[in-house]
């Protein structure tokens, strides 16, 4: 096959491929989540009076001692077959950090830098696709000055 007919066939491939693609934009969606003060009142604002159950199916990685606020690397993994995953924090003026939405089939295991101006707690709280919430929490320490001390 001369090269191109097999490029004007790989691009009808990709032009006819269907796209599933469906990302949900919670700043519209749910605009009092990411000015809410407190954890609760963020993930009362984006799931309502559900209330997580802690879970060890949730694997959050973050460091004890952060030595720079400014770029806490954070990694969430999970088997649970999910719907969203959410992250919140309690040090900042407004608590949630970001919000995903898994696709179907997706897997979970996402990583973010975050910010936070002093030491405090992260929150993961992933929707199950059986309507159930679960979360799990880290306590972490950010050195001021980025110096550790």
């Amino acid at each position: 096959m001369d090269r191109r007919k097999f490029l004007g066939l790989g691009l009808a491939a990709v032009a006819l491929t269907p796209v599933a693609i469906n990302a949900v934009d919670f700043r519209k969606e749910k605009p009092d989540t990411w000015t809410a003060h407190t954890v609760e009142d963020a993930m009362s604002a984006l799931y309502g009076d559900k209330k997580p159950e802690e879970s060890g199916k949730i694997k959050l990685k973050a460091p004890k001692v952060a030595s720079n606020g400014g770029a806490i690397p954070i990694t969430v993994k999970t088997d649970i077959d999910a719907k969203t995953v959410a992250l919140f924090q309690d040090v900042n003026p407004e608590s949630a950090v970001i919000v995903w939405t898994v696709p179907e089939g997706g897997i979970v295991d996402y990583s973010v830098k975050i910010k936070m101006k002093g030491s405090g707690k992260v929150t993961v709280v992933v929707e199950g696709k059986d309507g159930k919430l679960y979360s799990t929490s880290k306590e972490m320490e950010v050195a001021l000055g980025g110096c550790e001390g």
